[in-house]
């Protein structure tokens, strides 16, 4: 029992190191979910002027992502070797899921930051633009997930 358990909140928390690193990753250009809306402003036929802002707007981030990437890698090789270590101790593997958990929080906070500041340099038509492609992007996601379970 307890090693399944142990299994199942390792492996959760990969899976939100691997959600989060994408998307930080994402903003700076490397796929991801983060990645996608680098995509989204590609399509927007932005200009060099508008191009330049965008790029002032990730520059004048990255010294706020940077540490909270850094944690969150620390946070996974300490979950790593924590499981390592022997028996599962509950207190130790809760105390660094809740650390990994507001580092998260704190990352979608940055993204939607450097979100809000991009979407105050577009024009009304590029803003409905990458609305409509936000909404057929979500469209796609939602087809590719799995139905719930009964």
């Amino acid at each position: 029992m307890k090693s399944t358990r142990n299994r199942i909140l390792t492996i959760g928390a990969a899976v939100m190191l691997a959600v989060t690193a994408a998307i930080a990753q994402g903003m700076h250009g490397h796929g991801g979910p983060g990645g996608e809306f680098h995509r989204m402003l590609k399509q927007l036929d932005l200009t060099s002027d508008q191009h330049a802002q965008v790029k002032a707007i990730f520059g004048k981030e990255k010294p706020t992502l940077q540490p909270l990437m850094q944690q969150m890698h620390q946070n996974h090789q300490a979950m790593k070797a924590l499981e390592a270590a022997g028996p599962f101790d509950e207190n130790k593997t809760r105390a660094l899921a809740t650390q990994n958990s507001q580092t998260m929080i704190d990352l979608q906070v940055e993204h939607e930051r450097i979100k809000s500041e991009i979407m105050q340099i577009l024009t009304p038509d590029q803003k409905a633009k990458l609305a409509q492609i936000e909404a057929d992007h979500e469209a796609r996601m939602s087809k590719h997930q799995a139905p719930p379970s009964n």
